[in-house]
């Protein structure tokens, strides 16, 4: 069982996650009404925590409504467009189904439903992800652009368990957002220090 934390799920319980097993809260990492999530401004741990819930979630959405692969292949995890729809969706659900929310709101979500499924498959045959192959999810470079770092490769897939697949992915995928952290706080630390450096510089050379 993963355990969870005021900030989400520690990195080394993700090793064990098992989504017919692990459940992960209903109600937001924070308390309030549901807020649309903002992958690029989430922390590590945050992060951590959200995949969790949305894969789990997904995996609820797709058998109520027997959603086939056409519309969330296996691994939508991989592509950002994916990711970005599902999470939209989820969030559409929370405050669709909060308490407080007026007793229609749910026939406002299932009749976006119909439409959020008609873009999905659409976006799902252009990314050419299946349920049984997944082309890398890859940008035509513009002019100019740097190359990629060869560190943002995420790892191959692996097309015979998407659970194991999606483990993989996201230890990658944290793994990464907590070096960016580290290196973020290390720049900001040595920045502290000059500017010490140079205060307690200025200090002396005053008469």
């Amino acid at each position: 069982m993963s355990k969870q934390t005021s900030e989400g799920f520690i990195l080394g319980d993700l090793e064990d996650y098992d989504p017919a097993t692990d459940e992960t809260d209903n109600a937001s990492a924070t308390d309030g009404p549901p807020r649309p999530i903002v992958w690029a401004a989430l922390n590590s741990d945050e992060a951590e925590f959200e995949w969790l819930r949305l894969n789990e979630w997904v995996e609820d959405l797709r058998r109520t409504f027997a959603i086939p692969a056409q519309i969330i292949p296996p691994f939508w995890h991989r592509h950002p467009p994916l990711v970005e729809h599902l999470s939209a969706l989820h969030t559409h659900w929370l405050a669709a189904y909060d308490p407080e929310q007026h007793g229609s709101a749910p026939f406002g979500w299932i009749r976006d439903l119909d439409e959020w499924q008609n873009r999905m498959r659409e976006l799902v045959a252009m990314l050419g992800t299946r349920i049984d192959a997944d082309r890398p999810h890859k940008l035509a470079p513009w002019p100019g652009e740097p190359e990629p770092d060869p560190e943002d490769t995420p790892p191959p897939v692996n097309l015979a368990d998407r659970y194991d697949d999606f483990v993989t992915y996201i230890l990658w995928w944290v793994a990464r957002r907590r070096a960016l952290e580290d290196r973020y706080y290390q720049i900001i630390a040595e920045t502290a220090d000059k500017a010490t450096d140079a205060d307690n510089t200025r200090k002396q050379d005053m008469p």
